[in-house]
Order: structure tokens, then sequence, then C-alpha cells
């Protein structure tokens, strides 16, 4: 089965990129699997500090992705698989591709302010010829209902 690979993080985008994956998931027929990759400079404190931490992340990480998961088993009937990795979040995500060839496609939020449209979306698409699978960028300002539009 194809998969969609979307990306859980703290933007508001993300938000938007989860629903398209969702429903582009349910209207073909595919998968959707949900990275969330911890960075590595959270846990440069002594060992014991630093394992009590990576435990907070994973279950910040566990509760955020229930949120999503919930919306899309019951909106969707779509079970994501969550997946999480520690290290940089472009190597992380070519990594999973790498090892998944299910994934298919790789979806991804853009933030639409002044910064631009985040870090993961710059970094990506100047690697997007060289990617094993194409990436859809979800603009973060779409509403509800054009994401339904477009799915």
């Amino acid at each position: 089965m194809r998969k969609f690979l979307v990306v859980l993080d703290d933007s508001r985008e993300c938000l938007n990129a989860m629903r398209f994956a969702a429903m582009r998931a349910k209207n073909t027929g595919a998968g959707v699997a949900i990275l969330s990759v911890i960075p590595p400079d959270e846990f440069n404190h002594w060992i014991g500090v630093g394992e009590l931490m990576r435990e907070e992340a994973r279950e910040r990480i566990h509760a955020h992705f229930e949120v999503f998961a919930k919306w899309m088993r019951d909106r969707q009937n779509i079970s994501p698989e969550l997946i999480i990795r520690e290290g940089e979040a472009v190597q992380q995500i070519l990594d999973v591709i790498t090892e998944n060839p299910e994934i298919g496609v790789l979806v991804l939020g853009a933030g639409n302010d002044k910064k631009g449209p985040g870090p993961l979306v710059s970094q990506l698409s100047r690697q997007s010829g060289s990617l094993p699978v194409p990436i859809t960028i979800v603009p973060g300002d779409l509403s509800k209902d054009q994401l339904e539009a477009i799915t």
C-alpha cells in the first residue's frame, strides 16, 4: 500500500499537511505515516536529565499524534502509523523515505508569514530533484473547504 509521509511538529501549517495527507489517503486508498523528529540538541545535558527529557518529548509526541490519529480514524477512516526519530529533521525524513518503499509522497505544510515557507520546505525543495518521492507542499492558510476541494 502506498503511504503519504507527513511531518508532525509544532508549526501551525502542520495541521493542513495532516488534513491533506489524510484526505488524499482516503480518496486514493492509501495510508498515512506520521513522522516526528526530536532534535539532537534537546538532550545535551547530563545522562539522567537527557533521558528524562527524551522520554518527556516522546510523551508529548504521542499525545499530539493521538489528536491527529483520532481525527483521521473518525473522519477519514485512516489509521496512521507513528514514526519517532532523533536527529536532524531533513536527514531523518530522507532516511525514513529510503527505508520504507511504501512511502510514495512526502507532504509538508508551508508557512505563509514573512519568514518564508519554513525550514523543512526550504531545505527539501532544494533537494526535490534528487528525492525518490514527490513532495506535496500544502499552504498553511488554506481553509478546510479549500483542502477538501483539492483532495
